[in-house]
């Protein structure tokens, strides 16, 4: 593979982990975001089986690309990701039924995620099958990041542990709300507000650093 092969590969599994990274760029997924990141396994359960699928249907959507006629390539793409969740719900099943229990419904909903749907429409439809699945582990690698770090704290300030391990003692205080919807969505804005943040220091940074050069 040559070195701008590479980097172009590179450039593809990068995408979805930092630059469109789907929690914290482009928002979406917000459901089983916001629902089954109360702890940490649950949100690395969810990250998982949602990487399972998106990997597995950009691939096979890639393959068939060119035979699939444009008139009913959404229904096919849902069948495809259909097909995969239903895999997924079974093996979670098998696996761990305390998992799948706190999971609930959001295992079936993964074949409505938008983050799945729309790299299969937008990415996997138009590439070749290797640089398909790249792009989307880079994007489920961002997404199961986006889950681990709302559940991680959720977690922590809620139950005083960490994957179920007692991180503060007896005599910890948990935060109630951190285990409620409400904090889902103070978390998920605490995370918006140091990545604006870092991007907006970034942005002076630079403008700085170009008005130096300038002068």
């Amino acid at each position: 593979m040559s070195e701008i092969a590479q980097a172009r590969t590179f450039d593809e599994f990068m995408e979805g982990i930092w630059r469109q990274n789907p929690v914290f760029v482009m928002v979406l997924g917000m459901c089983p975001v916001l629902a089954v990141s109360v702890s940490a396994v649950n949100a690395l359960s969810m990250g998982l089986a949602t990487m399972f699928v998106l990997v597995c249907s950009c691939g096979l959507v890639s393959l068939i690309r060119k035979i699939v006629p444009k008139e009913v390539r959404i229904a096919t793409y849902i069948v495809i990701i259909a097909t995969f969740v239903t895999v997924v719900d079974y093996v979670i099943q098998a696996v761990s039924l305390e998992i799948y229990e706190a999971l609930g419904a959001f295992i079936q909903l993964i074949v409505v995620n938008c983050i799945i749907l729309g790299r299969a429409e937008a990415h996997a439809s138009k590439h070749p099958p290797l640089t398909a699945m790249v792009n989307a582990m880079g994007m489920s690698i961002g997404f199961v990041i986006g889950l681990f770090a709302l559940g991680a704290v959720r977690e922590v300030l809620g139950a005083g542990t960490l994957f179920g391990f007692s991180l503060f003692g007896p005599n910890f205080q948990p935060w109630v709300v951190m285990v409620l919807p409400p904090g889902g969505f103070i978390v998920l804005g605490g995370w918006l507000l140091l990545f604006s943040a870092l991007k907006r220091r970034k942005e002076v940074r630079l403008a700085a650093q170009g008005g130096g050069h300038g002068a």
